[in-house]
């Protein structure tokens, strides 16, 4: 198994009553809302915590990108990924994670070309490269894309950065939405011909094909936990057999809340005010940005795939709220996996064992998790649990999916050649 460390990075001052006095957390949050003192204490904590999992020897980290958006402050996961990249690059355990860039957002798509490449060079090697679609959310409705044409701009954008990771050569590109007259980004990736590639995605048809198709590895991302995520690979290793595919597990991973105490009971005490901060605001999205219309293709809609933001299932925001939803329960369900090390490991390999998913994406921090809770979690969960479920699908060749690195080796050799 791989375990990366991921983060959000929420605003964790939201006022008590935001979810009865403000109608989303996405799209529309006040910016008044956002004070910068508490902000720049909260940026810096998260890297603190994501540099701490590096120490821990974490597979990997992650950052991601979302857009006006108050539980997710990272419009630009280059930066935060460029900070990290300078200590991932003495680190012979930890790879870099970036589930963005959003590829249809960047005119020209060549840039993330050029910044991958740059992060790829900084960190030595490690980072692995996410392309999500993006939701409506983040795509449509904060950047104006039109949604009739978000995957056919996805797709160029796509096709022309493997192209120009690849090429050694000047090319011209002359696509539908980019023009451009000389095609040659500096610098080139540190691997060769480019780093692993990685689509986070819903669920949609188009988007099994396309990791199938290309050897991508797809990563499931739901707040919902492991039961949910059930539903979605399911389809996806049938549409992997349908297509000849193999099936390594590492072609495939899964986001899961999890939370490590003493005990089951001090877990439940110390960690249940920050799950319910965090499913009842930071997932208060207003169900009208759920899903432009055009956004969910023709086959997906077919296939009954439907967005976690539709509102076609009762939110657990809403039954914390009104105590329909209990801690029990959200175990239960599978939303997260929380006790003592010995139930957190023993509830792991259960369910790393049916699901046929070599990588976790690991969510160690919740809402308004204050710093030393989060470091207590990593701590916690890199020492105690994480050694003991590391076996699980180890008879498989991670290669193609996760990075190999530069040598320091391989440097000083390179720099001591004439």
């Amino acid at each position: 198994m791989k375990f990366i460390a991921f983060h959000f990075m929420p605003y964790r001052e939201l006022p008590s009553d935001f979810e009865e006095k403000y109608p989303s957390v996405w799209v529309t949050p006040p910016k008044t809302l956002f004070n910068p003192e508490l902000g720049h204490r909260m940026y810096h904590d998260y890297l603190d915590e994501l540099e701490y999992a590096i120490d821990l020897g974490f597979d990997g980290v992650g950052v991601n990108e979302h857009h006006s958006n108050a539980y997710g402050m990272m419009p630009s996961p280059n930066l935060m990924a460029s900070i990290l990249s300078r200590k991932i690059r003495n680190s012979d355990k930890t790879s870099l994670l970036i589930l963005g860039n959003s590829l249809a957002a960047y005119n020209p798509p060549i840039r993330v070309a050029e910044e991958m490449a740059m992060l790829d060079v900084l960190s030595g090697g490690k980072l692995i490269a996410g392309f999500p679609v993006g939701t409506s959310m983040d795509g449509n409705y904060a950047y104006g894309i039109n949604p009739a044409e978000l995957r056919e701009r996805y797709y160029e954008a796509h096709d022309l950065i493997m192209k120009a990771w690849k090429s050694d050569e000047v090319f011209m590109w002359n696509g539908k939405y980019n023009q451009l007259r000389y095609v040659n980004p500096w610098p080139r990736t540190a691997q060769r011909p480019h780093p692993p590639v990685w689509i986070p995605g819903g669920g949609s048809v188009e988007t099994y094909d396309f990791c199938i198709e290309n050897q991508y590895s797809f990563s499931f991302l739901s707040y919902f936990g492991h039961k949910y995520a059930n539903k979605v690979l399911g389809p996806f290793w049938e549409r992997n057999d349908e297509l000849g595919g193999d099936r390594n597990p590492y072609k495939t991973g899964i986001c899961q809340f999890i939370f490590v105490s003493e005990t089951d009971e001090r877990a439940q005490i110390e960690y249940e005010e920050h799950i319910r901060y965090f499913f009842s605001k930071c997932m208060h999205t207003d169900r009208r940005f759920a899903e432009a219309p055009g956004y969910r293709t023709v086959k997906s809609l077919r296939a009954g795939l439907r967005s976690q933001f539709d509102g076609t299932k009762k939110r657990p925001g809403d039954m914390l709220k009104d105590g329909t939803m209990t801690w029990q329960d959200l175990i239960d369900e599978g939303f997260i996996i929380a006790g003592s090390p010995t139930t957190v490991r023993d509830r792991l390999r259960d369910v790393l064992g049916s699901i046929r998913a070599g990588n976790v994406v690991a969510l160690l921090h919740a809402g308004s998790m204050p710093h030393w809770l989060t470091r207590k979690n990593m701590q916690m969960f890199a020492e105690e649990v994480m050694p003991y479920v590391k076996d699980i699908h180890s008879e498989w060749d991670d290669s193609q999916y996760w990075p190999k690195g530069i040598s320091e080796e391989k440097v000083q050799e390179t720099l001591t050649q004439p």
